[in-house]
């Protein structure tokens, strides 16, 4: 029999060589057709009697990421269609649906005959339940090969047996760990923890896996046999009473209870491992049904999953226009966001030249890249000889002649439009007809800026987020007149750093810093209202955020928060910022010379390792406090959540931002707004836009015209619209579960 994604091959000793690789994907992954084939596969090696076995791989340089986006539209549109015609009965359709995979992989592992899984790279999600579901599983030994149950970050989790098969294997405290952080294993950390059996190298990865069974491996799981006892012991066990009551406080701690799944991944484990195995696949079915019919999910399937893969892929190139390839790139200004961009275009494997005023400069850009790559070695995430190409491509100079051949050139010097001015006439002096010509600026309109050009339709903004190596995410400015050559070239270029781009319209602070002050001015006022500092920070973590509003404008600096409030009134005028704010910053700089982290001074202390950071004792001193028991946890949270998602529509109506896709991803991936929600404008839409108006409105009552809704926002919760009803399911799951 032949099929469409696998092939077979059985070889002389009846092992069956099950190859999958399809044929119009660059990566294979789980489809409707997939488990079919799949499916008959397993029956097929079942009722051959001359195979005695089966080796499973991949035909591409990863084995799988796991399921496709079409998968997941299936299930959230069968969710709206049974709701539709069918509201009670669609946790039992679905309940049906999910445990397609379930059963598969429990057909492959009691069939009768053993199968190994032998991992060639990345193998992910439901491809490693699959795995895991395999009698032996042999990992290639590559820094490229990792395994994982990612789901939880993408808020579902691993419900085609991962829950019930990984906990029998290895430790509770691991398993538990892997499953709720989602967290990468090597090929050594799988096999320490017991998950796969042998490592291999590539060359003999197969014939590994093949031994396996020529040695007798057993077609029976070790939770199928007689006897079986849970590593590390069961959960009524002194080991499980040691565990199992700090497991929910541990994870409350971590996620303040924001992740359902997180939630149900503990559930599962803990009344899983205290039935049979098959009695265990149902309580996690069960409890996946559930997961799935949360907003959380929804949510975040959309923004994390599918929509990060649409971005990622450049659903908002123009097209038309021939992909560009990279011979050359230019960064110009060696500091610590220049040299981040060094590194990362230079990891990308293209050419770099790096250039500063003094040489001096430069070659300390360059050794920001050389300690960058220390590190990588020391931690095992980078060969020495990669390290030593990585740093033979970057070229540290004061010769703007070195940007001759260069098909994008990246200033990112001060922030003081003469000197852009400066950098943008000398850069394009060299530069050829048609390269691009790009500013780092985190604040500065490009439109401006791009008056200093000879050629603004090949000029735009590309701002990176600090650290640059770390922060995934791009921000895409076009001025007035830039051009879709010059947009392509940047989305090209973002993608080829293996980062996350987002297109936005110009205007002051762009999009995501527009909503971080917004965060950290909703701070200032809460200090000033007299909120104690610590109910500050942690409520705001409450709420989602990875980093309190104090320590994030620590992070920033404070004194730049200063400058940005004076830039601020100098173009827009007095009552651009609330007078309160510019006391509160000018007392922190002028009068305590508190500038953030970089001076050991600012909301926080910052005292010399292994001490850690702790909030200034003094600042409860600058206002008069409120009585905690006083303080709404709620009314905080929502103010927090409020203000950046009002500033996220706000650029909506002004049309600075034209995608809520962009939107969401921007607010997650640039400041880590509440990942739960899906992002700044999934949250309006989660709660619905007519009470997120009324929220607004009270806040607004009691707190400021800041909170006031927009136009937009009172005519959507009229017409009952939702932003990706209204701009575009660009994500492609439809209307809100």
């Amino acid at each position: 029999m032949s099929y469409t994604n696998f092939t077979i091959e059985t070889d002389s000793d009846g092992i069956a060589l099950i190859t999958w690789d399809m044929a119009d994907k660059t990566m294979n992954v789980f489809t409707q057709e997939v488990l079919a084939e799949l499916d008959a596969i397993v029956d097929e090696i079942t009722n051959d009697e001359a195979v005695k076995g089966a080796v499973i791989t991949s035909g591409k340089s990863t084995y799988s990421g796991g399921a496709d986006l079409t998968m997941m539209n299936a299930v959230f549109e069968r969710i709206q269609e049974e709701r539709a015609k069918n509201p009670d009965g669609v946790a039992q359709a679905l309940f049906d649906q999910v445990g397609t995979m379930t059963g598969l992989f429990r057909k492959l592992e009691t069939c009768g005959k053993p199968w190994v899984s032998a991992i060639n790279g990345v193998c992910m999600g439901g491809a490693f339940e699959m795995s895991l579901a395999c009698h032996g599983r042999v990992a290639a030994d590559g820094k490229d090969v990792k395994m994982a149950l990612p789901e939880v970050k993408v808020g579902i989790f691993p419900g085609a047996g991962g829950t019930q098969r990984v906990p029998r294997l290895t430790n509770q405290q691991d398993a538990l760990m892997m499953m709720t952080t989602g967290q990468n294993l090597s090929p050594k950390k799988a096999k320490s923890l017991g998950l796969i059996h042998e490592i291999a190298e590539p060359d003999k990865l197969i014939e590994t896996a093949k031994q396996m069974i020529r040695d007798g491996l057993k077609p029976v799981q070790p939770w199928d046999e007689k006897g079986f006892k849970l590593p590390g012991g069961n959960i009524w066990s002194p080991q499980g009473a040691q565990l199992w009551p700090a497991v929910s406080a541990n994870l409350r701690k971590q996620s303040y209870a924001n992740y359902p799944a997180a939630i149900a991944i503990i559930k599962c484990v803990y009344e899983g491992l205290q039935v049979p195995f098959d009695t265990g696949l149902r309580i996690e079915q069960r409890y996946f049904t559930e997961i799935l019919q949360t907003p959380e999910a929804y949510a975040m399937v959309r923004s994390l999953f599918v929509s990060l893969q649409e971005l990622n892929k450049g659903a908002r190139r123009p097209a038309g226009i021939e992909k560009t390839r990279f011979n050359k790139i230019g960064v110009v200004g060696a500091g610590f966001m220049g040299a981040g961009i060094a590194y990362v275009t230079a990891k990308a494997g293209i050419p770099v030249v790096l250039i500063d005023r003094e040489q001096e400069a430069a070659d300390k850009g360059k050794a920001h890249s050389q300690d960058l790559v220390a590190g990588a070695v020391k931690k095992r995430r980078m060969s020495e000889e990669d390290g030593e190409a990585l740093l033979s491509l970057i070229t540290p100079t004061t010769d703007y002649a070195a940007l001759d051949g260069a098909d994008l050139v990246i200033e990112a010097v001060f922030e003081d439009r003469g000197i852009k001015k400066t950098v943008t006439e000398a850069a394009e002096a060299v530069l050829a007809p048609g390269s691009v010509f790009a500013s780092n600026t985190s604040t500065l309109p490009i439109t401006g800026l791009a008056e200093n050009s000879q050629r603004p339709d090949d000029f735009i903004g590309i701002h990176f987020f600090s650290p640059v190596d770390k922060m995934m995410l791009v921000e895409i400015i076009l001025g007035e007149q830039t051009g879709d050559k010059a947009l392509a070239v940047a989305l090209d270029y973002v993608q080829a750093i293996k980062k996350t781009p987002i297109v936005v319209n110009d205007t002051r602070g762009f999009y995501v810093n527009r909503c971080v002050m917004r965060y950290m001015t909703e701070a200032y006022s809460m200090l000033v209202e007299g909120i104690p500092p610590a109910m500050i920070e942690n409520i705001a973590k409450m709420a989602g955020m990875p980093v309190g509003p104090l320590a994030l404008n620590d992070e920033v600096a404070i004194d730049l928060s200063q400058k940005v409030n004076r830039a601020t009134i100098a173009d827009l005028g007095e009552g651009a910022v609330d007078p309160r704010h510019v006391k509160l910053i000018d007392t922190m700089v002028d009068g305590h010379g508190r500038l953030g982290r970089k001076n050991g001074r600012g909301f926080y202390d910052y005292p010399a390792k292994p001490a850690k950071k702790h909030l200034w004792p003094e600042l409860k001193d600058l206002y008069p406090q409120q009585d905690p028991d006083d303080v709404s946890v709620d009314e905080v949270k929502d103010r927090f959540l409020a203000t950046i998602a009002l500033e996220a529509a706000r650029t909506m109506g002004e049309g600075i931002v034209t995608d809520p896709r962009e939107a969401d991803i921007g607010s997650i991936l640039g400041f880590g707004f509440a990942p739960y929600t899906g992002g700044a404008l999934s949250y309006i839409d989660g709660l619905g836009v007519k009470a997120f108006v009324e929220l607004c409105d009270d806040l607004a009552s009691r707190h400021g015209e800041h909170f006031k809704p927009t136009p937009l926002l009172k005519e959507m919760a009229a017409n009952g619209d939702t932003f990706y009803g209204r701009f575009g399911a660009g994500a492609g799951i439809g209307k809100a579960a």
